[in-house]
């Protein structure tokens, strides 16, 4: 086929995890003949990249050609922007994220103890202090409604 009928065409390198070959995508937006909405539609394309070349993410242009295997049918011609794509393992992210995210729920339980216990631990002093020695029943009380009121919150 002559040069200047092939066809040329840009896309986005979504892949490149086989040897020499990169997959580009090819986004466009194309609107329903009845109903009028916009539709997104995609086709991707087997590339042939001998060198290497492509990157994740980036924009490259390219034109078809014979047949080179089973599903490659086109070759790069040219990169036209790289793109800086983070190499972010899920492992990484999951140290970095505090107990505070991953489990609020148990976070908050824990918070709210420590804040009973403190406060009986207060009462049962300054009843001691009045009492003059005494053992008092009130911080006892004030114990079982903070735990009533947690179990109400939790459902």
């Amino acid at each position: 086929m002559a040069r200047s009928m092939r066809k040329v065409r840009v896309g986005a390198v979504v892949r490149t995890n086989e040897d020499k070959t990169a997959i580009v995508e090819m986004v466009w937006k194309q609107r329903h003949r009845i109903y009028r909405k916009q539709m997104r539609r995609v086709a991707r394309f087997y590339v042939h990249d001998p060198e290497n070349k492509c990157r994740l993410g980036d924009t490259v242009r390219i034109e078809e050609t014979r047949p080179i295997s089973k599903n490659k049918h086109w070759r790069l011609i040219d990169i036209l922007e790289r793109r800086q794509v983070a190499d972010v393992r899920p492992i990484d992210l999951e140290a970095d994220v505090g107990q505070e995210i991953t489990q609020p729920r148990i976070v908050a339980a824990e918070a709210r103890a420590e804040a009973a216990a403190d406060l009986v631990d207060e009462e049962a002093t300054s009843a001691d202090e009045k009492a003059g020695g005494e053992e008092a029943s009130e911080p006892e009380e004030a114990a079982l409604e903070l735990e009533s009121e947690e179990q109400e919150e939790e459902e």
